[in-house]
């Protein structure tokens, strides 16, 4: 016994200080993820607008009749010929919200005119990299989707238990104690801003939290279950696949689906049609309809190629949890309500990108008044702070002058670790002089 504890290893204060700095940086990394996606989800909140930006010259309408939604399916397809089969064609129709069709296959992305007709190329690439490095952080599979959704699980256990460690945070919800800029009203701003809102950072993270792990857990039930099949997974909650049939088949009946949808479900609003396996015996038209007044982002009415009703999926009226699961998007990304909803979700989400800031500092503050003077890990924070605006606004400006081919990806990331290292470097040398000066 003796011999084992002298031979017991004691790390020694050095050894200790380093792996204090390590552990405060990888919370400092966690804390820089939450930022991104809250910043990012913030911007996003304008999807819709930041596309219609990127192409200002694209024609727009409010409503596409069936027979020019016919000539246009039937163009897209012809283009197909000589390729390799598209898995989906998705046609986004044209809505007061978002007033453009498109439709987008494999092997081309496309808006059409009013009469149909194709308009030309659609060039979103910024858009689809704002949503792909909010939605996985631009990280590929399944990895990226699941940390998303850890983060939105962190957010959430923050919230909450920031509300819980502070018994008083409600009561002094307008209460301020200094307007110096100390760390007191710091620490003021942050609580204020968390009651301010709660409702939002809790309705938000958990959505957020359900739709990045519910593809995780899809994906276990699938591989366990199912023999890997997702769709199979996902069947009860959105309705299962069609059996699949290679044979050729002629343009599907979309004309015949959208008349049927004007007939029979005339305060339905399509809002958009997935085509399975198009061109083929086995293909399938899948209408998404909107609900007025509900928060589903839509439900399913499937037709066959011939456009004949087959069944509505029930998101609308079947299990609550089916309810539940297809309200969780429009809730996440305020698509509901309109212009005054979007406008209230970017200035909560902007106040939520401000409570995860000031937080971190009011941390790293914390750990100084401990004695972990830690100016490296603080100037690299307000790298993160502020590069990442700053390369955000630089993809959007090579947007605008290098097109939809700029590296959008290596551009933004880039940009944010020269920001980090740029103000790290600068700590260093400040950290040298005073030593020097001492």
């Amino acid at each position: 016994d003796r011999e084992r504890r002298a031979v017991k290893w004691v790390p020694d204060a050095s050894t200790v200080k380093r792996a204090l700095a390590a552990h405060a940086a990888i919370g400092l990394v966690a804390g820089a993820l939450l930022y991104i996606v809250c910043l990012t989800g913030t911007v996003l909140v304008f999807y819709e607008e930041w596309q219609r930006i990127e192409q200002p010259q694209m024609p727009e309408m409010t409503a596409l009749a069936p027979d020019a939604a016919q000539r246009g399916l039937a163009a897209v397809l012809a283009r197909e010929a000589g390729r390799p089969k598209s898995a989906n064609l998705y046609f986004q129709l044209p809505t007061a919200k978002r007033p453009r069709a498109a439709i987008s296959t494999d092997h081309q992305n496309v808006y059409l005119a009013p009469d149909g007709r194709i308009a030309g190329p659609r060039q979103v690439a910024w858009c689809d990299f704002l949503y792909a490095l909010h939605y996985t952080l631009q990280i590929p599979g399944l990895w990226g989707i699941t940390l998303v959704g850890g983060l939105g699980a962190m957010i959430l256990a923050l919230s909450l238990s920031g509300v819980i460690a502070h018994p008083r945070i409600v009561r002094d919800a307008f209460r301020l104690r200094a307007r110096d800029g100390g760390g007191i009203a710091l620490a003021d701003w942050h609580n204020r801003l968390g009651v301010w809102t709660l409702p939002f950072a809790v309705a938000v993270a958990f959505t957020g939290a359900v739709i990045g792990l519910a593809t995780l857990a899809a994906n276990g039930v699938a591989a366990r279950y199912y023999a890997g099949d997702d769709d199979r997974a996902y069947a009860p909650i959105f309705g299962g696949e069609p059996a699949a049939d290679p044979a050729p088949a002629p343009v599907p009946n979309l004309a015949a689906a959208l008349a049927y949808m004007r007939a029979h479900y005339p305060a339905v609003r399509v809002a958009s049609v997935t085509l399975a396996a198009p061109g083929t015996a086995g293909q399938r038209i899948e209408v998404v309809g909107e609900h007025r007044h509900r928060l589903i982002f839509g439900e399913y009415y499937d037709f066959d190629g011939a456009g004949r009703f087959t069944r509505k999926v029930g998101l609308s009226d079947g299990d609550l949890g089916q309810q539940a699961a297809a309200s969780t998007y429009n809730l996440h990304f305020g698509n509901y309500g309109g212009l005054p909803v979007k406008l209230a979700y970017f200035a909560f989400g902007l106040a939520l990108t401000a409570i995860v800031a000031t937080g971190t500092y009011i941390w790293l503050g914390k750990r100084r008044r401990r004695g972990h003077h830690e100016p490296r890990l603080r100037a690299a924070w307000s790298g993160v702070v502020w590069g990442t605006p700053a390369a955000l606004l630089t993809t959007f400006l090579a947007r605008l002058a290098l097109g939809n081919a700029a590296p959008f990806g290596a551009i933004f990331w880039l940009l944010l670790l020269a920001a980090i290292a740029g103000n790290v470097a600068r700590a260093s040398l400040r950290a040298r002089g005073s030593f020097a000066a001492a």
